[in-house]
């Protein structure tokens, strides 16, 4: 007697209720909340699990790729040691963006990501790394290992976007955003945001 394979009996929160991926740090999964087709900013409510509108976006900066978390992922204490200048961590799941060939136009979706590396980001003080990752099993972006295979302006508008997109006078809280860093160091980040996720909220 074959029996049904085993589901979700109620939507599960995107943050504590998925797994971080089949394979991390090196493949992790990420949940997507915006996409470059985005006008508004969409963000995970920590209560519900379910994205919420956070702001229309305040600058003509988007999105340049899928943006979104990694499941089971905390910027604490760790987090924050690893990013020179940082006096805490953001208390956010740590961010992820994804590059893919073809376009996903829909948010809250969930796919596999091959990490390659990552961007030093200070947001008001606090450590709020972005992790740069490719859509596992792209063809277009296979032979791309490390951030440093990528095109120079496919970085830059990452690193441009990140700097500008709460920016809307000089008066805004200050926002740096330091040189791509390696996947052996995003892999680094990633095990820091898990042990992170495990003291704050358990195994």
């Amino acid at each position: 007697m074959s029996f049904p394979a085993p589901f979700f009996k109620w939507r599960p929160h995107p943050w504590h209720g998925l797994d971080v991926g089949p394979d991390p740090p090196r493949l992790v999964y990420a949940y997507i909340e915006l996409t470059p087709y985005d006008r508004v900013k969409y963000e995970l409510d920590k209560q519900t699990g379910y994205l919420r509108v956070d702001r229309p976006n305040r600058t003509s900066s988007f999105a340049p790729t899928l943006y979104g978390f990694i499941p089971k992922t905390y910027c604490g204490e760790r987090v924050k040691a690893m990013m020179p200048g940082a006096k805490t961590g953001d208390g956010d799941p740590l961010d992820i963006c994804v590059i893919s060939e073809r376009p996903i136009n829909v948010g809250e979706v969930i796919l596999k990501a091959r990490v390659v590396g990552g961007l030093p980001m200070l947001d008001n003080h606090e450590a709020d790394d972005k992790i740069i990752a490719i859509l596992d099993n792209d063809a277009m972006w296979e032979g791309v290992q490390d951030v440093s295979h990528l095109p120079v302006i496919m970085v830059n508008r990452l690193r441009h976007y990140f700097s500008t997109y709460k920016m809307l006078t000089p008066d805004d809280p200050p926002v740096k955003v330091g040189e791509a860093y390696s996947r052996d160091h995003a892999e680094q980040v990633i095990e820091a945001a898990l042990a992170d996720y495990a003291e704050q909220f358990g195994e």
